[in-house]
């Protein structure tokens, strides 16, 4: 302690003391940097650890998203492989001539393979698998593919006329898009 200390010296006070370094017992300057220092030091660590909460948080969620939409999502390849199938059943559907549907050779076959097309619907539906409306709506980019215009005074410029290749979505994202044609001004 120094000389023009005026508190009382408690005996056992100055005991507890002995052994510590005077720049830590002398004069208050040091010790109150010392302190404030070690506040400041705090102060930091406590951001940095709020900032690494925040941190591992937005990780987490990122996560999250991401093996959710690896869930939702996953099949997506494999559910353009098979619209080809789908595509190729459609077509055979379309091409059987109304006399060979009405023999009855043929009618079963015909049946099996319109119970396997909406056995495809089926499980295309059960995995968010949905078809394009396109025919009669007008032509949007984000959903359909435009291959040919064909002039028509019947309907507004821009109108899906036909649908040449169905499009469809997979939940709230595009597997393929619907080729189509579209109506122009005519000539």
């Amino acid at each position: 302690m120094t000389d023009n200390d005026t508190r009382p010296q408690d005996p056992e006070v100055a005991a507890e003391l002995e052994g510590v370094p005077s720049e830590l017992t002398e004069g208050g300057d040091a010790l109150g940097e010392l302190v404030e220092a070690l506040k400041g030091d705090l102060e930091a660590a406590k951001q940095d650890v709020l900032y690494a909460k925040a941190e591992t948080q937005n990780v987490r969620r990122r996560m999250e998203k991401e093996m959710a939409d690896a869930r939702s999502y996953a099949a997506t390849s494999f559910a353009r492989d098979i619209l080809s199938v789908a595509d190729n059943l459609s077509r055979a559907l379309e091409s059987i001539p109304a006399e060979l549907r009405d023999d009855d050779k043929m009618k079963n076959l015909v049946a099996g393979l319109e119970a396997t097309g909406r056995e495809i619907e089926k499980v295309f539906s059960s995995h968010g698998i949905s078809r394009i409306a396109s025919k009669g709506l007008p032509l949007d980019p984000h959903q359909h593919q435009a291959m040919l215009e064909i002039p028509s005074a019947d309907v507004e410029p821009g109108t899906v006329l036909q649908e040449l290749q169905a499009g469809y979505m997979i939940k709230d994202r595009l597997l393929r898009a619907a080729m189509v044609a579209v109506a122009k001004k005519p000539d």
